[in-house]
């Protein structure tokens, strides 16, 4: 055993090759143009980026619409076309058998005297689309708010859906009793 430990001890003839680590001067400028391709992208990224919060949002856009047609709509609100009255309206409500009637009168709001020539001349159109669009709503249907303000659209977009020389701004009702 002692000659097994002396053997260990001692130096060996034979000494392992040493290896030379080579960097290859190929690997090192490949890293570093690898380095310099993807700094150039995250700095185009980066100003696409910049260039993309720089350009209005979709949301902007629209918030601005909406803005100017709200001050469209203030402009409007302020200034009271030509009212047209027309005659009392007497219809029996859908669905009531006879049971419920409403009497209407309403005003038509024009925005110049064209129009209000026009609807003068087809006065009997007008009052035959405003009677089948009364007689064809509910009893539920004009007792309520909405109801009454989506019958003043129907009437107004009805009504605009054949003149040809204008529109109708707004309907007004001066009356509106239902049993």
């Amino acid at each position: 055993m002692a000659d097994q430990n002396a053997a260990s001890q001692e130096p060996t003839a034979e000494k392992p090759p040493e290896i030379k680590v080579q960097r290859p001067t190929f690997f090192i400028v490949l890293a570093i143009v690898n380095m310099l391709v993807v700094a150039s992208v995250a700095f185009l990224l980066y100003k696409g980026r910049k260039k993309e919060e720089a350009q209005p949002k979709i949301d902007d856009v629209i918030a601005g619409e909406a803005n100017a047609q709200k001050d469209e709509k203030v402009e409007d609100d302020q200034f009271v076309g030509t009212l047209i009255p027309m005659e009392t309206f007497v219809v029996n409500l859908a669905g009531s058998r006879g049971n419920k009637v409403a009497k209407i009168n309403l005003e038509l709001e024009v925005d110049g005297p064209k129009v209000q020539e026009e609807i003068e001349k087809r006065k009997p159109q007008v009052r035959d689309i405003i009677i089948i669009l009364l007689s064809s709503k509910t009893f539920e249907q004009v007792s309520v708010k909405e109801g009454k303000d989506s019958l003043r659209e129907e009437i107004a977009n009805t009504v605009n859906s054949f003149l040809t020389k204008g529109k109708i701004k707004r309907v007004y009702f001066t009356e509106f009793v239902y049993n």
